[in-house]
């Protein structure tokens, strides 16, 4: 969800600078929210059972783009030494 509202507010912003005629309200939105989307990101990888730190992965190129892609979609997995698995009902 998060991936969704930011897609859909990055595209109202830009639309905005379109209009006006700039590029600062989108650079502005972009790098207000560096670090939400890497505390999101490690939020992911703590659901899979990996350290928020692969994220550095993306620093080697395209490689780097595809293996997080391929930990940020797996299935959360059962109780880990991050907490439980948030998919589970409490009973």
């Amino acid at each position: 969800m998060y991936f969704l509202f930011y897609i859909i507010f990055f595209f109202v912003v830009t639309i905005i600078d379109s209009v006006i005629g700039t590029a600062i309200l989108s650079l502005i939105y972009s790098l207000g929210m560096v670090i939400p989307s890497i505390s999101i990101a490690a939020r992911r990888l703590h659901d899979t059972d990996r350290s928020g730190w692969w994220q550095l992965i993306l620093f080697v190129p395209l490689i780097g783009t595809i293996v997080m892609l391929v930990f940020l979609v797996q299935d959360s997995k059962a109780d880990n030494e991050y907490g439980p698995n948030p998919k589970t009902v409490a009973v």
